[in-house]
């Protein structure tokens, strides 16, 4: 595949309402893979995350702690910020819809799309779900209660502007049919065919029970809808419409916005066709991952098995958890999270497989050369195997890595670990160092081992950075470099170079 001269792709914003969970450090954790893997790639990336900052929720919130909303967004926006540094995200932008570029983004698209003719005044009648933020109608409903979260809903009757929605039935129905990478994976985009093709209604976009929101342009009684306002991040931190010959221009549209599951319907409903209505191009791909169960039950606060990251990063460290959550369970499907899988992953994968590969390799080379990297001499037959599986396994995971199938890439790289440890046992360097007529050979399986640990090691930088930053130190290369292009072929380490003794990488946890 042709590498993206420019690549822009986006977590959802989250709601500052939420403490930062397992399932808002997948998304982004997810995404910041995806990042590192397409700079490496020499891409010019646009990565993208922030927080939800308006509506109901909020503004009952603050009310209720004798607060601002302002002020309670604030306060809880560091704790993203915080666990995003502690878990080594590296974004390019953070957009807080309380910032003023992104209220004149959504007055903007609001207008344009009003003075298309597809925005309307009317009247809304039909029942409320302040968690959710969402109408729905009395069918909806289940036994009274939100279909979704479950709790009590309210009846609401107010003036409200609509957005056509309904107009845009069949162009999305088209758009869809007509691409079908834009919903992933395939079994999220026949349900939203299926949902689109019962047909539309007309949405209300504003709000006027409540004030902290932006408001409507030129009738200031009323608040943009939450969802309205939120999507439109995804351009205005992109400098619409103030800079679009800026990173607007260079970035949109979005290669792939990373969703959970449960916000599929406003992604690639509500988002398209109010981009449609604007005349601004849709993103290329909605992926929408699964949820996470803990030990097979659903998080809930009142089940107290919300999984918190910072505790998990203090008590297995970054590259642990960042390992973990994307090789545990393939993206799109559901996974259940526990400590009994984590800690086996820690020391089968992590201090077995890798681990003990560089410590062996490493060791070995300072036993027999002193750490001095010997130049490789004629290649057997079992050296060609290894090198070209090397070859192999490049071309494989960047095919994974564009079906953002992290799994499946982690898996690829962990049989490369495997056969650079069974390179060891079918090489046998301790008995070749004890003849001193076989010491071009063994040079060629040190040699052979180092450079595959080399390999490796640019292999899984993009999940597990501080990893391949050692890696890379231990092997007397600039650990900053972390290219992958014009770094894969084979024979990048130079005879001559000093290694390192690696101390273990990973160290053996014992069950509690």
């Amino acid at each position: 595949m042709a590498v993206p001269k420019r690549f822009c792709l986006t977590t959802p914003i989250y709601y500052v309402n939420d403490v930062p969970h397992i399932g808002h450090a997948y998304t982004t954790l997810a995404c910041d893979v995806m990042a590192r893997y397409q700079r490496g790639r020499g891409a010019e990336v646009f990565f993208l995350t922030g927080t939800d900052e308006h509506g109901q929720k909020v503004e009952k919130a603050a009310q209720t702690k004798g607060e601002t909303p302002l002020e309670l967004a604030d306060r809880v926006v560091k704790r993203f910020q915080s666990l995003w540094e502690k878990l080594n995200i590296d974004y390019t932008d953070f957009i807080r819809t309380s910032q003023e570029r992104h209220k004149v983004a959504v007055q903007e698209i609001f207008r344009v799309i009003q003075a298309r003719g597809d925005i309307y005044l009317g009247e809304y009648e039909d029942w409320y779900c302040t968690p959710c933020e969402t109408f729905w109608t009395e069918t909806q409903l289940m036994d009274g209660n939100c279909p979704d979260c479950g709790r009590p809903t309210e009846k609401l009757k107010e003036s409200s502007y609509f957005f056509r929605m309904s107009k845009y039935q069949e162009p999305l129905l088209a758009h869809i049919e007509a691409n079908p990478d834009f919903i992933q994976p395939k079994s999220r985009r026949n349900e939203i065919l299926s949902f689109v093709r019962e047909g539309l209604r007309d949405l209300s976009i504003s709000r006027t029970s409540f004030s902290w929101g932006i408001p409507v342009p030129g009738d200031e009684q009323h608040v943009i809808y939450v969802w309205f306002d939120a999507l439109t991040n995804y351009i205005s931190a992109l400098g619409y419409p103030t800079d679009p010959d800026g990173n607007y221009a260079s970035f949109w549209p979005c290669d792939v916005h990373v969703i959970g599951k449960d916000i599929l319907r406003f992604h690639t409903v509500y988002w398209p066709t109010f981009l449609m209505a604007a005349g601004l191009p849709l993103p290329k791909k909605v992926f929408a991952h699964g949820w996470w169960t803990v030990e097979g039950q659903k998080m809930s606060k009142s089940l107290t098995n919300v999984v918190e990251p910072n505790m998990l990063i203090d008590k297995y460290g970054v590259d642990a958890i960042r390992y973990f959550l994307l090789r545990e369970v393939p993206f799109g499907l559901d996974g259940d999270f526990s400590h009994t899988a984590l800690v086996h992953r820690i020391n089968s994968d992590l201090a077995n497989d890798l681990g003990n590969l560089v410590s062996r390799s490493t060791a070995m080379l300072s036993k027999y050369f002193d750490g001095a990297l010997p130049a490789p001499g004629p290649l057997a037959e079992v050296d060609r195997v290894l090198q070209g599986r090397f070859a192999a396994v490049f071309t494989q995971v960047d095919a994974q890595m564009n079906e953002l199938a992290f799994n499946k890439a982690l898996q690829s790289i962990w049989e490369m670990v495997g056969a650079a440890n069974k390179y060891i046992d079918e090489s046998t360097p301790w008995a070749l160092a004890k003849d001193p007529a076989r010491q071009e050979r063994l040079g060629t399986v040190m040699y052979t081992l180092l450079e595959a640990v080399r390999l490796i090691g640019v292999l899984v930088t993009p999940f597990m950075p501080e990893t391949g930053a050692k890696i890379a130190a231990i092997l007397g290369r600039d650990p900053a470099v972390v290219q992958i292009d014009g770094h894969t072929a084979w024979g990048g380490l130079q005879p001559g170079t000093l290694v390192a003794k690696a101390e273990p990488l990973f160290p053996r946890i014992e069950a509690e």
